[in-house]
């Protein structure tokens, strides 16, 4: 069975290593100012150490250049052309035609992967870019599994492709959206959408016999999120995707945290892995458990199975997780093999928080390359500084860190999951 990349967000280099630590082949990431995300763009002095990283481990990093472009942009889009030319990055991500064109001059060395946003529904458009110069075709969301076995038993045989696997779904059609940019003056085809979509709203209707008299439509106190879609999740579709042959399963998320990452990109991994060894085996409820852990709205398969489906939006306008939040980041072990006062060998280690931990609470350890996590009870918190025993901590600065004794042996920048208190 041939090699499948698993393609992970990273929108710094921090959230690159946790993702190529959870098992990603490759991570995708945008510059600062000319990719589809430029809240989260990774400056050039970054992206550098990014793609030198990745590639001391036998990664690989994609670059975003997938705005569309004034003409005014052009000449920050060449002189990027040159410096990922110059620092090899392993593909260059594009949606606009002009751009692929500076591309292939300015960056002749690096395969040209066209963007979802270039709306590639058919084997026709498909064919265009590949002779156009481009290698990838990054294929819209919109898509069906029947489309997309055609593609891939008709196509050149060295073109390669990519779907989405997870994450958020646009309201528009393949993210060609002009909706914040019309609410908020931030262009979404710019890289610096407000997310409109995912706001309430307050609906009113004008009754035809009094017109310019409108009336409130009965929604709930948040008014109602009618733009905002469920996100995509297609474990349970992942044997019948591997077996056509797409080449790359790709998770969104640049905006996410690293324990986003980390259990997204884990399950994937252990469901990629697991299938390959045992095809007749695959049961996707385990790995969907912990899809579930992190999900913060509803999930769906979009179109991938049904054209008709319906169930794509999210009206709750949910955006948490009832039962988990991420715990922290685990920085290094301070002392090994200390007794405490149960005679057990514990392991202290020193632990960034993102969220208030207190003793007693229930813990998971997102382990790399198993399913399964390791969960825990805090029993002892100390201080950093004095090393005496506390019994809460709250996320104060930014790097907030707390002592932690365990019972197991743990990994640096291994993931806590913290399960919330349940009232």
């Amino acid at each position: 069975m041939k090699k499948i990349e698993l393609l992970a967000p990273a929108g710094s280099l921090e959230k690159a290593k946790t993702a190529f630590l959870y098992g990603a082949d490759a991570v995708y990431c945008g510059t600062s100012s000319l990719s589809l995300r430029t809240r989260v763009g990774i400056d050039d002095a970054e992206l550098t150490k990014t793609i030198e990283y990745a590639h001391q481990i036998g990664k690989k990093i994609y670059v975003a250049l997938n705005i569309y472009a004034w003409d005014e942009k052009y000449e920050e889009i060449k002189e990027q052309a040159k410096l990922l030319e110059k620092i090899k990055a392993d593909g260059i991500i594009v949606a606009d035609g002009g751009v692929l064109e500076i591309v292939k001059q300015y960056a002749p060395s690096i395969p040209i992967h066209m963007s979802t946003q270039s709306n590639i529904v058919s084997l026709h458009a498909s064919n265009f870019w590949y002779k156009n110069g481009a290698k990838r075709m990054i294929m819209a969301r919109e898509m069906n599994k029947e489309q997309l076995k055609y593609i891939m038993q008709n196509k050149p045989k060295d073109m390669e492709t990519e779907i989405f696997v997870h994450g958020a779904i646009c309201f528009a059609y393949s993210g060609r959206c002009f909706l914040s940019d019309f609410l908020t003056g931030r262009s979404a085809n710019l890289g610096s959408c407000a997310q409109s979509c995912r706001w309430s709203y307050n609906l009113y209707a004008e009754e035809k016999n009094n017109p310019g008299e409108l009336m409130p439509i009965e929604t709930d106190e948040y008014g109602t999120s009618i733009f905002s879609s469920k996100d995509l999740c297609l474990i349970k579709e992942l044997p019948e995707i591997i077996e056509m042959g797409i080449d790359s399963l790709k998770i969104e998320g640049r905006l996410k945290t690293q324990y986003y990452i980390a259990s997204i990109v884990n399950a994937y991994r252990n469901a990629i892995d697991d299938y390959q060894k045992d095809s007749k085996n695959y049961d996707y409820t385990k790995y969907l458990k912990e899809l579930d852990k992190v999900k913060t709205r509803g999930t769906t398969t979009f179109y991938f199975n049904d054209r008709e489906n319906k169930d794509i939006q999210e009206y709750t306008g949910k955006q948490y997780n009832e039962e988990y939040e991420f715990g922290g980041i685990i920085l290094e072990a301070n002392q090994e093999n200390i007794s405490n006062t149960d005679k057990l060998k514990q392991y202290i280690y020193t632990i960034e928080i993102r969220n208030r931990l207190k003793v007693n609470d229930i813990m998971e350890i997102i382990v790399p390359n198993q399913i399964e996590p390791i969960e825990f009870v805090i029993s002892k918190l100390y201080d950093v500084e004095t090393n005496e025993e506390i019994d809460v901590i709250n996320p104060g600065k930014q790097g907030q860190q707390v002592k932690i004794g365990l019972l197991i042996k743990c990994e640096k920048d291994w993931i806590l999951r913290r399960k919330k208190d349940i009232i």
